[in-house]
């Protein structure tokens, strides 16, 4: 695999990621009193919901524009870990934590390896950098 391959697969697993986490942020937003009685049930307080909320919202963005996609991967990740912990370990891997232990692995893996291609972050740090001249 060259770097160029390497480099596009991790845009994929991030977009991926990103347009996900987004989707269940925002699912969260707009359910948010069902989504506070779920963790309330739990024995959660309400807090936690917004900080899983805005966690999965800003995270899934962040990895979506490819803005700090480490760190958003790790919010992610300790979501992931909270979610296979608190509500599906007792049911087991099939029908219970298998989604959110890919959806670890792939925080993990772009949490660890980056990405670069379609980044916003990448462009910002083009931007500080200046040009070098060429002889």
């Amino acid at each position: 695999m060259t770097n160029r391959q390497y480099e596009y697969s991790l845009l994929v697993l991030r977009v991926t990621l990103g347009v996900i986490f987004l989707a269940h942020g925002l699912q969260k937003i707009s359910q948010l009193d069902g989504v506070i009685q779920f963790f309330g049930s739990l024995g959660m307080p309400p807090f936690a919901v917004y900080a899983v909320a805005a966690t999965e919202t800003i995270g899934g963005a962040m990895l979506l524009t490819g803005f700090f996609p480490r760190i958003a991967s790790i919010g992610i990740s300790l979501v992931m870990l909270g979610a296979i912990f608190t509500t599906k370990l007792d049911k087991g891997l099939l029908n219970g934590y298998e989604y959110e232990l890919m959806l670890l692995s792939a925080a993990v893996a772009v949490g660890l390896s980056g990405s670069r291609i379609l980044s916003l972050g990448e462009a910002l740090k083009a931007k500080k950098q200046p040009e070098q001249k060429q002889f």
